[in-house]
C-alpha cells in the first residue's frame, strides 16, 4: 500500500486530458465599440458567491489556471488570446492540433500560479478553475478582488468546478459544464460556437438518454470512481456536488458516493466495501502518453486485485473495470459528453453504441 499526498487530488483535476478531436472554430471579432454591442456587450458574469464582473468588450490578453480552461478557449476559438497558463497540459493529453498551439504557451507556474506573476502578468482576464475549492492547497495565496482590480485583471471562474462544492444540489446531467462553456462564449465574444459546442453535446447525451430511458433507477449498476493518486491508503470519494457525478448519472450509472453532499469527500476502505460497486473506475491521472497511462491503470488495477481490502470484490475479481483518467471525470469541458458516451458503452455495450 503506497500513501499518496491528498494534493493528488488537485493534480487530478488540474490537467485536462482529451481523446483524440477537432478543435475549435474562429472566435467572433469585435475590435470596435460596434462590434462588441452586436456581440452582446456588455456581458455580465457571477463568481461563486454572486458577485457580478462586467464585460464591456472582450478581453485580449487572458491567463488560465490550468489546462482545461485553455483547452476551452481554444475549443471557443479564443485560443490566441492566452498569455499564460498555470497546470500546463502534459505531452500527449490535447488533441494534436491543440498540444502544438498550447506548447507555445507560456507556462507561469506549473502547478497554481504564484501570485506575483499572475499580477505580473498583463493580463485582462483570469480564467480561475480552483480558487474557490476548499482543498486547493495554494488558494490562500491567490491575489484578493482588491489585487485584481488594480492589476486590471478580472476574474472569473469555470464554476461546475471552483463552485462544486457550493452548490444546493446534486449534480446529476452536464447543465453546469454547458453553462460555463456559454458563458465563457460571452465574455470572449465567440458565443455563436460556444452555442454551437453546446448542442453538439446534447445530441451526444441526449442519444444516451434516449437509450437507456426505459433502465429503471434501481436496476443501473453501482460505480465507484477510485482516484489512485489521490491515496491508497484513504480513498477519495466523488460526491454529488462534482462534475463527475454528472457524468456517471447521464452515463446511466450509480455513483455508490451519491448521498455524500459536496464535491469531495476521504473515505474508509471498509465504506468502498461496504457498497460493493458493480463496476469502479481506474481514475489515474494523466501521465502523457498512452504507453505511461497503460501502465498507471495496470498499476491501480493490481493495487485493487492485491490489496486485501478490495481483492475479494466482485468488480474486481471479475475485472469490471473503466480506465478512464481522472481529468477526463472531474473537471467539465467540451468532452464530458464523449466521457459519458464511453461510460455508457462499457455499461450497456446493447443498448450505447
Amino acid at each position: 500500500m503506497r500513501p499518496r499526498a491528498w494534493c493528488g487530488v488537485l493534480a487530478a483535476v488540474a490537467l485536462s486530458t482529451t481523446a483524440c478531436g477537432g478543435g475549435g472554430g474562429k472566435a467572433e471579432r469585435t475590435d470596435d465599440g460596434a462590434g462588441a454591442a452586436r456581440a452582446g456587450f456588455p456581458v455580465s458574469v457571477a463568481d461563486c458567491m454572486g458577485a457580478k464582473t462586467t464585460f464591456d468588450a472582450p478581453p485580449k490578453k487572458i491567463v488560465t489556471s490550468n489546462a482545461a480552461a485553455l483547452e476551452l478557449l481554444m475549443w471557443l476559438g479564443a485560443g490566441d488570446k492566452v498569455i499564460g497558463t498555470g497546470f500546463p497540459p502534459g505531452k500527449g493529453t490535447l488533441p494534436q492540433d491543440m498540444s502544438d498551439r498550447a506548447a507555445k504557451v507560456p507556462v507561469l507556474g506549473r502547478m497554481v500560479i504564484p501570485k506575483e506573476k499572475l499580477l505580473g502578468s498583463g493580463a485582462d482576464l483570469y480564467i480561475d478553475s480552483f480558487s474557490s475549492m476548499k482543498n486547493m492547497g495554494k488558494a490562500g495565496d491567490a491575489p484578493t478582488p482588491k489585487e485584481f482590480e488594480t492589476a486590471g485583471i478580472k476574474h472569473v471562474y469555470l464554476k461546475s468546478t471552483a463552485c462544486a462544492a457550493m452548490t444546493k444540489s446534486a449534480r446529476t446531467d452536464l447543465s453546469g459544464v454547458e453553462a460555463d462553456i456559454e458563458e465563457l462564449g460571452k465574455v470572449t465574444g465567440t458565443f455563436a460556437r460556444a452555442r454551437e459546442l453546446v448542442q453538439e453535446m446534447r445530441k451526444k447525451t441526449g442519444a444516451v438518454r434516449d437509450a437507456l430511458k426505459d433502465v429503471p433507477a434501481d436496476k443501473r449498476p453501482s460505480y465507484f470512481l477510485f482516484d489512485y493518486d489521490a491515496s491508497t491508503k484513504q480513498p477519495m470519494a466523488v460526491c454529488n456536488r462534482q462534475v463527475a457525478n454528472g457524468i456517471l448519472t447521464q452515463a446511466g450509472a450509480r455513483n455508490v458516493f451519491a448521498d455524500c453532499d459536496g464535491d469531495f469527500k476521504p473515505v474508509g476502505w471498509e465504506d468502498v466495501v461496504a457498497k460493493n460497486p458493480d463496476w469502479i473506475q481506474l481514475a489515474v491521472r494523466g501521465r502523457g502518453s498512452e504507453e505511461a497511462d497503460r501502465k498507471a491503470f495496470d498499476d491501480a488495477a493490481e493495487f485493487l486485485r492485491s490489496f486485501p481490502a478490495t481483492k475479494d470484490l466482485k468488480a474486481v475479481q471479475e475485472g469490471r473495470f473503466l480506465r478512464i483518467t481522472s481529468q477526463r471525470t472531474t473537471i467539465g469541458g467540451v468532452r464530458s459528453a464523449d466521457t459519458v458516451r464511453e461510460i455508457a458503452h462499457t455499461l450497456y455495450p446493447d443498448r450505447v453504441k
